[in-house]
């Protein structure tokens, strides 16, 4: 078992993946650098090889399937994740590894959005992006996490042996924060410098295509680990619309006697049914959801007792 083990997930990065695994393999030279060649054809395999790292191959293109691989792959106390794109400063790689081996922490943030990442990134739609996801997560499981989307992490053996990872894409982040703060994992940050890529390497994001898959990851992550807050919305949001239909019929019927809107009437009980049905559902799922989660904590004080023995 490795102390510290640098994962590195790429694809197309052979412009800077070279720079990268040197400057982390200068500041934690005790470390075991692993590059994830996520189907990569312009030779970044080779790159990290030349390196000095060790490459480990992912067929199945996305980040997240290219960072389950690296997990299986490697077995250390410390995780540092860092992107291949050259934009996070390997100075603080010690920093943030300190802080899994020698304070508990299992999971520390490079947070990017305190620093230097809204002056130095000028896309408008990546930083509202991330302004977006960081209100919705917060607000979903009442925490104050200042960057959820970034790709620079140092992850404790506890956390990653524990972490069901599912999303197959750049939406890991996201699906990463929210298992960390529902599960009441020790979760702290230390602001980074961003620094944009250097010239002759491109972005992999697309703007869109990813910001709605992280949002989406966010909602559905939101009704798994807040199903009663989740479908309340929705049936309060139902029962508004039954509401706005049926007191016109109500006032007709109360001035006339008759009610010459049936199909009105009816559209807006079945919504009103819709909307208690939805409600009774959530009440379900939150104590399946609670039961769930008191599964998980006793797994992992068994595993904590395991290791202590």
């Amino acid at each position: 078992m490795n102390r510290i083990a640098v994962v590195i997930p790429c694809y197309n990065e052979a412009a800077t993946i070279g720079q990268v695994v040197r400057e982390f393999a200068e500041t934690l030279p005790e470390a075991v650098i692993v590059v994830g060649d996520n189907n990569s054809h312009d030779g970044t395999a080779q790159a990290a090889r030349q390196a000095g790292a060790t490459v480990v191959s992912e067929p199945r293109q996305g980040k997240g399937n290219m960072l389950r691989t690296l997990f299986r792959a490697v077995d250390a106390d410390c995780y540092l994740m860092v992107d291949g794109d050259a934009t996070y400063p390997a100075g603080m790689a010690r920093a943030l590894c300190d802080k899994v081996l020698n304070d508990g922490a299992d999971m520390v943030i490079g947070d990017r959005l305190s620093s230097t990442y809204f002056t130095v990134n000028q896309r408008r739609f990546h930083n509202f992006g991330n302004r977006l996801m960081r209100g919705l997560i917060n607000w979903m499981c009442h925490s104050n996490v200042q960057d959820i989307l970034t790709g620079y992490r140092a992850l404790s053996r506890r956390f990653v042996r524990n972490f069901p990872l599912r999303s197959q894409g750049f939406e890991v982040e996201t699906e990463m924060t929210v298992h960390a703060l529902e599960h009441s994992f020790k979760v702290d940050s230390l602001p980074v410098d961003y620094q944009e890529r250097p010239a002759g390497s491109h972005s992999k994001l697309s703007t869109f295509g990813d910001g709605y898959q992280a949002i989406k990851t966010a909602l559905a992550l939101f009704g798994e680990h807040r199903p009663l807050r989740f479908f309340s919305i929705i049936a309060l949001v139902l029962l508004v619309i039954a509401l706005v239909l049926f007191i016109p019929v109500l006032i007709e019927y109360f001035q006339t006697g008759l009610v010459p809107r049936f199909p009105t009437l009816i559209v807006s009980g079945f919504i009103a049914l819709l909307a208690m049905l939805l409600w009774v559902g959530g009440m379900i799922l939150e104590v399946i959801s609670r039961n769930h989660w008191k599964q998980y904590e006793l797994t992992l004080m068994h595993d904590n007792e395991n290791s202590a023995h």
